[in-house]
C-alpha cells in the first residue's frame, strides 16, 4: 500500500510538472481563456460523478465553496494560462513553484499560525529566485536600469507574464487557505467538486466572448493537452493527493512536491528549447530553498 502510493506520487509530481509546459503548447492553437474553460469543462462530468453520493453543504457552504472555485480557478487559473502566453514555460514552473510559500505566508495572517525569522528568511530567497529567474545576470540589470534602458531578457511582455504568474501563485495559495474551514465541516473533495464546477460555469461565457475574437485551431495536439490538464492534471491529480494524504504522513507527499518545478524545466527545456543559464539555475535554486524553509515543517495542500 505505501509502496503503491509513493509510486503514485511520484508519478503526479512528473504529471503536475508538466501542466505548465503543456499550457504553453496548448496556447498555440487555443486562446488562454478557452483553453482554461475547456479544462475545467472536461474535468466536469468527474466533479459531478464524485458528487453523487455525497451530502451536500447547506446553501451557505454551497455558495462558499463556489465563491472558492471563481477565486482559485476564475483568477489564480486564468492568470496563470495568460502568464504562461507571456512567459517562457520554465519561468512560469519556477515562479508557480511559490504557491506553498504563499500559502504559510497567508495562513499566517488568516489562520493566525506564527511565522518564525526562518520562515521569512525563506519567503525572501524564494522571491530574490524569482528575480533572478526572470531578470537573469542582475548586473546586467543594474547597468541597463541606471542607463534608463531595459534588460532584453526582463523585457515588458515578461514581466508582465511574471507578474500574472504570480498573481495566480498568490490567489491559489488564497484559496488553499480560505478553504480550510469550509474543509473541516465538509469533505475535500466535496468543496474541491464544488468550487471546481463553479470556476468552469464562470468560464463558459467569458470564453465564449474570447472564441469570437481570437483565432483557434482544432487540432489532436489542442485535444490532448485539454485532456492532459482536464483529465490528468486536475481529476486524477485530486485523487492521487488526497488518496496519498489518507495513506502516508503529510511531509512524505509534501517533500515530492519539489520534483514539479524541476520536471516542469527539464520538460520546457525539451519542448521549446529553452536556454536556462546559471542564473536561471541559481534562481531555481533560492526558490527551491525557499519552499523548504517556509513550508517544509508543514503539510502543504495540493498546488492544482
Amino acid at each position: 500500500m505505501i509502496a503503491r502510493s509513493l509510486g503514485a506520487l511520484v508519478l503526479l509530481a512528473i504529471v503536475w510538472g508538466g501542466s505548465i509546459p503543456l499550457t504553453k503548447l496548448g496556447l498555440r492553437d487555443l486562446p488562454p481563456l478557452t483553453l482554461t474553460a475547456l479544462r475545467y469543462l472536461t474535468a466536469a462530468p468527474c466533479f459531478l460523478w464524485m458528487l453523487r453520493a455525497r451530502r451536500l453543504p447547506e446553501a451557505r457552504g454551497t455558495a462558499a465553496a463556489a465563491g472558492l472555485g471563481l477565486l482559485g480557478i476564475g483568477i489564480g487559473q486564468v492568470a496563470q494560462t495568460l502568464g504562461v502566453r507571456l512567459t517562457p514555460a520554465s519561468v512560469a514552473t519556477v515562479v508557480s513553484a511559490l504557491i506553498p510559500v504563499f500559502v504559510v505566508a497567508l495562513a499566517a495572517v488568516r489562520l493566525r499560525q506564527p511565522v518564525g525569522g526562518v520562515q521569512a528568511g525563506g519567503l525572501v530567497a524564494a522571491l530574490a529566485g524569482v528575480a533572478l529567474v526572470a531578470g537573469g545576470d542582475p548586473r546586467t540589470w543594474a547597468r541597463l536600469t541606471a542607463a534608463g534602458a531595459t534588460s532584453g531578457q526582463a523585457s515588458p511582455h515578461l514581466l508582465t507574464g511574471v507578474g500574472l504568474v504570480l498573481l495566480s501563485a498568490v490567489a491559489v495559495a488564497l484559496y488553499y487557505v480560505l478553504s480550510v474551514e469550509l474543509i473541516e465541516r465538509h469533505s475535500v473533495l466535496t468543496v474541491a467538486a464544488i468550487s471546481s464546477l463553479a470556476g468552469a460555469a464562470a468560464l463558459v461565457p467569458v470564453s465564449a466572448w474570447e472564441l469570437g475574437h481570437a483565432p483557434v485551431r482544432i487540432t489532436l495536439e489542442a485535444a490532448g493537452v485539454v485532456l492532459y490538464l482536464g483529465l490528468l492534471v486536475t481529476v486524477a491529480g485530486l485523487w492521487v493527493w488526497f488518496g496519498a494524504l489518507v495513506a502516508l504522513p503529510a511531509r512524505i507527499p509534501a517533500a515530492l512536491q519539489y520534483l514539479q518545478p524541476l520536471v516542469g524545466v527539464f520538460a520546457s527545456a525539451a519542448l521549446f528549447g529553452e536556454q536556462l543559464d546559471r542564473w536561471f539555475w541559481t534562481g531555481t535554486g533560492l526558490v527551491l530553498a525557499g519552499i523548504a524553509l517556509t513550508a517544509g515543517t508543514r503539510a502543504r495542500p495540493a498546488s492544482r
